[in-house]
């Protein structure tokens, strides 16, 4: 009876002590405690924008092609070279066109010279057939003589109308020979650089059927992004709107205005005969393909960073707002019936209390706070159940 009193004690501690160790257990192991995850709301920028790809092409350019037919002679350019309105840039051989010229212009001459012939002819014939009215109203002529005089008089004047109409037609052939000519020098429409050469010197030119572009001419002062928008954003582009861009491996931002939605889809390939111009997107539809409409924006190259065919990231801005208060748009619950009003849940005093806000501009990740949030509050994104031996342990 002694023994078993005196094990009492032993006995309770080693209780308090197992019990102890399965508290712990459960505590650390299998204990869940709430864990709230919030954000500080601060004040930053916004902007809803619509994003697309483009490409730059110089805003004003002109292809010079060869409209005479020969040998390319000399070439006084090459690419990336800046040249003026008027400066040479191609000679062709002019011998084909020369000989064609002295020839039309013999032809001319000789042409001027007859008529100079038949000219005497006809002031001759007209004396004769004046000389025969006279006489004849005097009676000292015959009918017959009259007539003839008459006859060969308008004969002359025939044949004088009929070399002056063909005097006409050899001066106009001439003048179409010495354009020819003139086209085997090829000048500059306007000033730029030259941006592509497609022709060596002792190449041959075949200009019979069609025109053969030799190079392209470019004022890369102003470039022009052709930007390729989805139909479901292009709704949302309109003339006048801001609009940004970058370009790959730069951080320069390039800003501009939209200048121009084209009202069709761009042409998908070119008919036969090899005409620039393409085909309409009629199959669009029909293949299933998603159709783009261009967007057209210009912007001032300033120290000739931006270079033809470059492609840009380019960003449509629709609304946006400057140093604002800011929130996570997955925090918020919309509210039926209203695009601006929200609901947010708030830690505050320890507390979790539910807020209605309202919003402004948004994107896809946060959202302008107008009312019910202020910067420096904490908005609750999530309430998690945690382990004790999942996480850090909180009594």
């Amino acid at each position: 009876m002694r023994h078993a009193i005196k094990a009492s004690p032993r006995v309770l501690a080693l209780l308090a002590v197992a019990l102890l160790v399965l508290l712990t257990l459960w505590a650390l192991l299998f204990r869940t405690v709430e864990h709230v995850d919030t954000v500080a709301i601060a004040r930053g920028d916004i902007q809803l924008s619509v994003t697309a790809l483009g490409t730059l092409q110089p805003h004003s350019y002109v292809d010079i092609g060869a409209q005479a037919s020969g040998e390319i002679r000399r070439i006084t350019v090459q690419p990336g070279d800046t040249v003026k309105k008027g400066q040479l840039l191609v000679e062709i051989d002019p011998s084909v066109q020369q000989a064609r010229y002295d020839v039309d212009a013999s032809a001319l001459k000789s042409l001027r010279a007859r008529l100079e012939g038949e000219q005497a002819k006809l002031v001759y014939a007209q004396h004769q057939y004046e000389r025969q009215r006279r006489m004849m109203s005097e009676g000292s002529t015959r009918d017959e003589d009259l007539q003839s005089a008459l006859s060969a008089w308008q004969s002359a004047r025939s044949t004088v109308g009929d070399l002056t109409a063909e005097i006409d037609g050899a001066r106009a052939t001439l003048q179409g020979d010495e354009a020819q000519l003139g086209y085997t020098k090829i000048y500059a429409p306007m000033s730029g650089t030259i941006v592509t050469l497609d022709a060596r010197e002792g190449q041959t030119l075949n200009a019979t059927y069609q025109t053969p572009i030799i190079l392209r001419i470019a004022d890369l002062s102003t470039m022009t992004v052709w930007t390729q928008v989805s139909e479901a954003d292009v709704l949302k582009v309109k003339p006048g709107m801001p609009v940004w861009f970058t370009t790959l491996g730069a951080d320069t931002r390039w800003n501009g205005t939209v200048r121009q939605v084209l009202p069709a889809p761009p042409n998908t390939a070119p008919p036969s005969g090899g005409d620039q111009q393409a085909a309409p997107n009629a199959n669009a539809i029909n293949t299933g393909k998603v159709v783009s409409y261009t967007v057209l924006f210009d912007v001032k190259n300033q120290n000739n960073q931006l270079l033809p065919q470059m492609s840009a990231q380019v960003f449509f801005v629709a609304r946006e707002a400057h140093d604002v208060p800011l929130a996570p748009l997955s925090a918020l619950v919309p509210v039926a019936g209203s695009s601006e009003r929200y609901r947010a849940r708030v830690l505050a005093d320890g507390r979790v209390v539910t807020r209605d806000v309202r919003v402004g501009v948004h994107d896809r990740l946060n959202a302008e706070i107008r009312s019910g949030l202020a910067p420096g509050e904490r908005l609750v994104t999530g309430i998690r159940r945690v382990r004790g031996a999942d996480g850090k342990f909180e009594w």
